[in-house]
């Protein structure tokens, strides 16, 4: 079998994907990436990820433009969605994804270096964003047709109809944007649109 390691940038289904974490014959994959523009809901008002569109799209039509080879090695996983730990605004239930976005723990504690420190104790400043030189920000910026551009995350943000998401920069929106409407007046120069980023993850069978 192919050796993998973490870090690791791999293709499958005509994406580039980076290995987070390996567990046994399973790699937990992210777009290098951003691959796409979506709403996190089609609608307006209170939302968890659990019913909102940017999972049914994930889950169905993004999922079915894998091959039925490439569906065989996707892996389903329980996902636990906490309620966001500065607001208290429901995480929702626990989902059951082929197709997923990782979460404000996994991204702030656990596959961009450990930035722990500062989503559980936040200073008064930290109202809105973790701390804007946060050693770890750099991992977690990504880029979409060549620009800087911010990417959303499944956890709430301070309320349920935002979600929490990474600026261009790399620091983690803590209170969240939009869910439906968002904030961010600035355009993509190459698709006009200011809609959030998406970077699927999925965990990936390594035996071929």
């Amino acid at each position: 079998m192919t050796e993998f390691t973490i870090g690791e940038v791999m293709p499958f289904g005509g994406y580039h994907w980076r290995i987070l974490d390996i567990q046994g014959n399973a790699a937990l994959l992210i777009t290098e990436c951003i691959i796409e523009q979506h709403p996190y809901n089609n609608s307006p008002g209170d939302v968890t990820w659990a019913d909102c569109s940017l999972r049914k799209y994930l889950n169905g039509e993004f999922y079915n433009k894998f091959t039925v080879a490439e569906q065989s090695r996707i892996i389903p996983v329980l996902n636990k969605n906490h309620d966001n730990q500065w607001y208290g605004s429901r995480g929702g239930e626990d989902t059951r994804d082929y197709i997923f976005l990782l979460s404000i723990e996994e991204v702030a504690c656990k596959y961009f270096g450990d930035s722990s420190k500062n989503l559980e104790n936040r200073s008064p400043k930290q109202r809105y964003w973790f701390q804007k030189q946060d050693k770890n920000n750099d991992k977690r910026r990504a880029t979409f047709d060549g620009y800087r551009w911010w990417w959303w995350l499944r956890s709430s943000g301070r309320d349920n109809r935002r979600a929490v998401y990474i600026h261009g920069d790399g620091n983690i929106g803590i209170q969240g944007n939009g869910t439906f409407r968002y904030s961010s007046n600035t355009i993509h120069p190459s698709t006009g649109d200011n809609s959030g980023g998406v970077r699927p993850a999925l965990w990936l069978s390594l035996e071929l």
